[in-house]
């Protein structure tokens, strides 16, 4: 069965590498995208943190809606543990006008988002990562000056309901990190509505 298994995830990431996009253990590229409040972020200008939940996530999305509460409460929790939260929306606005900049900046407000929220405008960094989902998730370790990538996939395992939950993949993988584990898993599905790409 492990064989099986690892079988599986091994093809996942061979296919994932030739989609252009980055595994668990890969080195993931900084970026620097435009936030709701005008400047623009990086990753680099977190000096102290110790690693980042990069979620790709957008405004239209029900799945997005859904964890935009538990997202804030994430990173209300794990940013002071040296994990924030860092969201972007790469949306093509072409095709969804309601994830254009300035819906994003109303949602934001609206929410009171704790976290930036990122505007990939010309889509290079989703297509850097390869994510597909909204949300998707990619939990990022600094590692000897490197961004690591160390666990990729969903939030957790009831997007409907959060009381119900009963695996929270995400706050696992990044409590193993903070007790110096692995994650376990380190890749889960990413379950949400697709990331509408650019023609």
């Amino acid at each position: 069965m492990k064989t099986i298994v690892t079988l599986f995830f091994s093809t996942f990431f061979a296919l994932s590498a030739l989609a252009g996009g980055i595994n668990i253990g890969d080195k993931a590229t900084d970026f620097k995208l435009k936030n709701i409040d005008g400047k623009f972020v990086s990753l680099a200008d977190y000096k102290d943190a110790k690693g980042f939940v990069v979620v790709f996530t957008c405004n239209h999305c029900p799945y997005a809606v859904a964890y935009q509460d538990r997202l804030i409460e994430i990173d209300e929790k794990y940013k002071k543990l040296g994990y924030p939260v860092i969201a972007i929306n790469s949306n093509d606005e072409k095709i969804v006008p309601g994830d254009s900049y300035d819906a994003m900046v109303s949602r934001a407000k609206e929410k009171s988002f704790s976290f930036p929220y990122l505007r990939d405008e010309d889509q290079s960094v989703v297509k850097a990562y390869g994510a597909e989902r909204t949300p998707h998730i990619y939990l990022l370790q600094k590692v000897k000056g490197e961004l690591v990538v160390q666990y990729i996939g969903a939030i957790d395992d009831n997007y409907k309901d959060a009381s119900a939950v009963k695996e929270k993949y995400l706050e696992n993988a990044i409590d193993a990190l903070l007790k110096g584990k692995n994650p376990e898993p380190s890749f889960t599905k990413a379950i949400g509505c697709t990331i509408k790409m650019s023609k």
